[in-house]
């Protein structure tokens, strides 16, 4: 339990230092690395299998800092840097303030923003379906509808809480994690994934994008959010109508490049945004009459964007990383691994326990996937005592997991989508919350309604 306690005392001065104004990258950092010291102390091992120890504590954690910095500076850090490239090339270009003049006039018979967030929201969710990364699709947004919904009206927060949601229940039949749970239910993948998990998803969507609507107009009332919304008649568009298709380039490119939609023809997000550029340089140099120059000028914003991207984004990204590696190493997973087998309740107690435990886990890590692939192990050893069905126990913390990430202020897409909406984290965090309360209400309800309790 000392651990544990360890934990949760570093948890609370994280989130206490960051609402008294601290850099966020700064005190997760500092946080992180003296996890990892501390898990050392204590004889943890500081890294994991993959990275190879320095020999020496103190040079362990940094090098873990390292390597978070190679994995996410060039993995994840490298698609954000890209698409944040992108949506600044395309502001300075004047693409996004042709697709608002354009989608203004069609729209415009809705008065009310927040209807506008719903059908953005299931939008959004769709999008899950082709972008299985939370943080990945939350960038891909953020660079693409979130300048069109902030001109429309809908408050940056809110804006910020839609890119950051769709990934917070899961649709995808053929996610990794739906994969491990079906395994661990026992169940084939499109029994467990199409006949069980999907109406409950559904269901968990519906009433979430109700919240949404109710919360965000409630905190932008209370808080006095300032609405952007544009006037029209007023906004000065120089760029040329077709323009309007380039800000969506790297959306089109996921559904048309990233499956196989063209035999023999797949591309990852990379390639995607990075062909998106070029064909928005392209279409800006022949527009400027074949003149390099100009085009090559307006190029530079994209570079600009990506600096500044890794500055106020990735660096956040790996701070968090840090955070969250201490954090498990020290052995706070463990001890609410030992919480939940030492339960010794019913059926309805136990799925609710592990559920609790599964949100507990994923917003102190902000991480979807690592609690619930710690807990599911679980799930079927406990079900076998107590004569339940796996599955009872597993689709709950399933889309727990997933619910939790979406409300914790050091999660990748919480901190990407607040980071490139310029806001705290706990200004998304607040959005958020509402409707994920409400989600997870109705996963448990779903679950009980129509999930067999025993095997």
């Amino acid at each position: 339990m000392t651990e544990l306690l360890i934990g949760l005392v570093i948890t609370i001065a994280v989130g206490y230092y960051i609402v008294k104004g601290y850099k966020a990258a700064g005190v997760l950092l500092t946080a992180g690395i003296s996890l990892l010291i501390i898990a050392g102390l204590l004889g943890h091992s500081v890294l994991p299998a993959k990275v190879a120890s320095t020999g020496n504590l103190f040079t362990d954690s940094l090098e873990y800092v390292k390597y978070m910095l190679q994995y996410r500076g060039g993995g994840l850090g490298l698609q954000i840097m890209l698409l944040c490239g992108f949506a600044s090339y395309m502001t300075h270009i004047g693409a996004n303030n042709v697709v608002v003049k354009q989608f203004s006039k069609p729209l415009s018979c809705i008065k009310s923003p927040y209807v506008l967030l719903v059908a953005a929201y299931i939008v959004a969710c769709l999008m899950s379906l082709a972008v299985s990364s939370a943080t990945g699709l939350g960038v891909l947004l953020m660079a693409t509808l979130f300048p069109m919904m902030t001109a429309m009206g809908i408050s940056r927060p809110a804006a910020a809480a839609v890119c950051a949601s769709p990934a917070a229940i899961i649709l995808s039949p053929t996610s990794g994690d739906v994969v491990v749970a079906a395994e661990k239910s026992g169940l084939p993948l499109h029994v467990f994934a199409v006949e069980t998990v999907l109406p409950v998803s559904i269901c968990a969507i519906i009433v979430m994008a109700v919240a949404a609507f109710f919360w965000n107009k409630y905190l932008d009332k209370k808080d006095n959010t300032p609405m952007e919304r544009v006037d029209i008649s007023e906004m000065e568009v120089t760029a040329p109508g077709y323009y309007s298709i380039l800000p969506f380039l790297p959306i089109i490119g996921v559904f048309v490049f990233n499956g196989e939609t063209i035999p023999g023809l797949k591309l990852d997000i990379y390639t995607i945004v990075v062909l998106s550029i070029a064909i928005g340089a392209l279409v800006d140099f022949l527009t400027n009459r074949l003149n390099g120059k100009i085009t090559l000028d307006n190029l530079e914003s994209c570079y600009a964007g990506m600096g500044d991207a890794f500055k106020g984004v990735v660096m956040l990204l790996v701070a968090a990383g840090v955070f969250a590696q201490g954090l498990m190493t020290v052995g706070t997973i463990d001890n609410l691994l030992a919480l939940a087998d030492k339960a010794g309740a019913g059926g309805i107690a136990l799925m609710l326990l592990l559920t609790a435990l599964t949100v507990a886990a994923a917003i102190a890590t902000g991480s979807g996937n690592a609690p619930f692939y710690a807990f599911v192990e679980l799930a079927p050893q406990l079900a076998g005592k107590l004569g339940l069905s796996p599955a009872f126990l597993i689709i709950p913390m399933l889309q727990a997991s997933n619910l939790g990430r979406t409300i914790s202020p050091v999660s990748g897409v919480i901190v990407a989508t607040s980071g490139m909406a310029k806001i705290s984290p706990f200004d998304v965090v607040k959005r958020t919350v509402v409707p994920v309360v409400c989600g997870l209400i109705t996963v448990i309800l779903g679950t009980l309604v129509l999930v067999p309790m025993y095997s």
